[in-house]
């Protein structure tokens, strides 16, 4: 609840400044991990979108646009390993 005071207080271009920073790294962190070997590459991105998206317009419509298309790409890899499984059950 304090930190809420304390953000409400600082003038907007250091929130923006402040939001921008940490979530750009946070994006540009995860783009990386995109080419380099890790795991977690895209809650990093998201994160840095949720970030983002605390202040700017332009960020919380690419959050959403995120969303949906995560939405409609998780029950098509769970069909496909459900259709797998399926697929490797011998039948009697």
């Amino acid at each position: 609840m304090e930190f809420k005071k304390v953000w409400g207080t600082l003038p907007v271009k250091l929130r923006k400044t402040i939001v921008l920073v940490i979530g750009s790294t946070l994006i540009v962190f995860g783009a990386v991990l995109i080419v380099l070997p890790g795991p977690f590459t895209m809650p990093f991105i998201i994160l840095g979108l949720v970030i983002l998206s605390l202040e700017f317009v332009w960020a919380e419509s690419l959050l959403i646009k995120v969303r949906h298309h995560a939405r409609k790409a998780v029950p098509r890899k769970l069909r496909k390993k459900q259709q797998k499984f399926a697929d490797d059950i011998p039948s009697n």
